[in-house]
């Protein structure tokens, strides 16, 4: 059996809740705050980072239940908690589309409804529903939790595998990821097109990130630690930085070798290209060596609201989702200037870390209070909720 760490790290709530940030204003369209965000400056995204902790978290908690009541009770509890999921996904999906038309009929600009992805809901919605409730509808900015439903579906059998062969489990997901560009294997979207995070690519990264926290962190860590790799990584990540720069300033194009541009590119976010695969290994490396497990700051007032964000990560995702499109509207109604832009961001983070805060009190006056206390996260939980 692979071991399980015991204690929590709350190195993954941390980065987790800042995932949340960085992929909140991501979604704000024309935002100025989003320069700030990795994925201007390199080949990945803050989707990574929420993909590959989902898997660590996922691992850590099942992992530990697969051990103690076997296959049936652990499967059966992965499988309830893809099926909430799919409950908040519907919820949102709903709500979302009730602010997109909303907005879009009280201002009497239609331009909404085909921004935000929703157009063939306004003209045929009795299909666009069942398309919807099948996964295969998306509006913009949806697309994250379908795969990670679809993740979950199949993470049973493979925490089974991970728990008695880690190796045999990580080079499984790494042949399905070969086989996927193979025979270009994707889940098919409505009304056209592919799924925009292809799960047979994405569940690379996912299930990397439980081999980790089933032991492959270990593993890794003298080779993680050692003087060359970090090295390494900090050269890709200035390769990385370097391509990313003539994406925005072209004339410095011409200083990367025409052999170069036809290796690396097109780099498919879609299919989870290699690059952004080792972009974001190469992060986790550098971030590692900076951030060690029991660094001090984790516990202090800095890293609070962050953390206590990714603690209660599938709440402030909806929320993000929810707020995004509120900061676009203000940014098309009201003002679109630079501060205005600030604000609408900072502001939006900021009700992110109220509504954490006011979950994770609840959850404490619910232990506090009478009659029987609800199943909670054991303070063991390395990463807070799944």
């Amino acid at each position: 059996m692979a071991p399980i760490a015991s204690e929590r790290d709350l190195r993954l709530d941390l980065f987790r809740g800042l995932a949340l940030w960085l992929i909140f204003l991501d979604h704000i369209p024309s935002n100025a705050v989003s320069w700030i965000t990795i994925r201007n400056y390199g080949f990945s995204d803050a989707t990574e980072i929420f993909v590959f902790i989902s898997g660590y978290t996922a691992a850590f908690v099942y992992g530990r239940a697969m051990q103690a009541h076997g296959f049936v009770v652990a499967a059966a509890r992965v499988l309830k908690r893809a099926w909430q999921i799919y409950v908040a996904h519907v919820f949102l999906f709903a709500i979302y589309l009730a602010e997109i038309a909303y907005v879009a009929n009280s201002f009497e600009n239609p331009l909404y409804t085909e921004e935000m992805g929703v157009l063939d809901f306004m003209r045929n919605p009795d299909v666009t529903i069942m398309q919807a409730l099948l996964l295969k509808f998306k509006p913009v900015n949806m697309d994250v939790l379908p795969l990670y439903i679809v993740l979950l579906l199949w993470f049973a059998p493979m925490l089974w595998l991970l728990l008695r062969s880690p190796s045999l489990a990580l080079m499984t997901s790494a042949m399905l990821y070969a086989f996927m560009w193979v025979f270009d294997w994707n889940f098919p979207a409505y009304p056209s097109g592919d799924w925009a995070f292809n799960p047979f690519a994405w569940q690379l990264l996912f299930i990397f990130g439980a081999w980790c926290a089933l032991g492959g962190a270990q593993r890794l860590a003298r080779w993680i630690d050692s003087p060359i790799m970090i090295s390494l990584a900090g050269l890709y990540l200035v390769f990385a930085f370097l391509i990313a720069m003539t994406w925005y300033f072209p004339r410095l194009g011409t200083f990367v070798p025409r052999i170069v541009g036809e290796v690396i590119y097109p780099i498919d976010k879609t299919n989870l290209d290699v690059l952004r695969i080792v972009h974001f290994l190469s992060l986790a490396v550098i971030t590692v060596w900076f951030v060690p497990r029991d660094w001090p700051a984790l516990k202090s007032r800095l890293c609070w609201a962050p953390i206590v964000c990714g603690q209660h990560s599938l709440g402030i995702f909806c929320l993000g989702v929810f707020l995004s499109f509120a900061g676009h509207f203000v940014f098309t109604e009201v003002s679109n200037r630079v501060l205005t832009q600030f604000i609408v961001s900072a502001l939006g983070i900021a009700i992110m870390v109220a509504a954490a805060a006011v979950i994770s009190w609840y959850r404490v006056i619910e232990r506090q209070g009478p009659g029987p206390r609800p199943p909670t996260t054991k303070p063991g939980y390395a990463g807070g909720e799944v």
